[in-house]
């Protein structure tokens, strides 16, 4: 098995059209129903840099809505995860031919708080650029140290993550 390469770039502007196809391709899937579908991560925040990997956050209005398109979701190249270690997610990834890992969608019924909190992260990142900063530089820190390690890396820029969440949500409680 490859081990996948932790990659820290900086902002690249073709990320958020990346992000409106991948929207209109779920809101085809969805349709005739409505889902909130929103551009979450690093990813989502200009200026900050990410791993190259697009984060979508889609909201239903019951998580069944999910589990009868997956099929549809999976034919359109993404593989089925489950709740991936999270209860009350729907999670799917989306991999370009060479199994580079290009989307990953978290799918949640409305009124889950998991909902809110990804998204005050985000406005709070796009709000407060030197927080951004502060993040980008542990990331890319972390990114050349564990460069084949996700694990590390992830705990590495832990701290960093729990203490903008908490302001995150200070600054917009739920």
């Amino acid at each position: 098995m490859t081990r996948r390469r932790v990659e820290v770039i900086p902002y690249q502007s073709e990320w958020k059209d990346l992000f409106e196809k991948e929207k209109q391709l779920l809101s085809n899937i969805f349709q005739p129903l409505f889902v909130d579908i929103y551009h979450i991560g690093s990813t989502s925040v200009p200026g900050l840099s990410a791993k190259p990997i697009i984060d979508i956050l889609l909201a239903a209005d019951k998580l069944a809505e999910v589990e009868e398109a997956t099929p549809q979701i999976v034919a359109a190249g993404y593989e089925a995860k489950g709740e991936n270690g999270i209860p009350g997610r729907r999670y799917f990834q989306n991999s370009n031919e060479d199994g580079v890992r290009k989307v990953h969608l978290h799918a949640y019924e409305k009124g889950n708080p998991e909902l809110h909190q990804h998204l005050v992260f985000r406005d709070y990142l796009r709000e407060h650029p030197k927080e951004a900063n502060r993040y980008a530089e542990v990331k890319e820190k972390a990114a050349k140290k564990f460069e084949y390690d996700i694990d590390s890396y992830i705990t590495e820029k832990s701290p960093i993550v729990k203490e903008l969440e908490q302001k995150a949500l200070q600054w917009r409680p739920l």
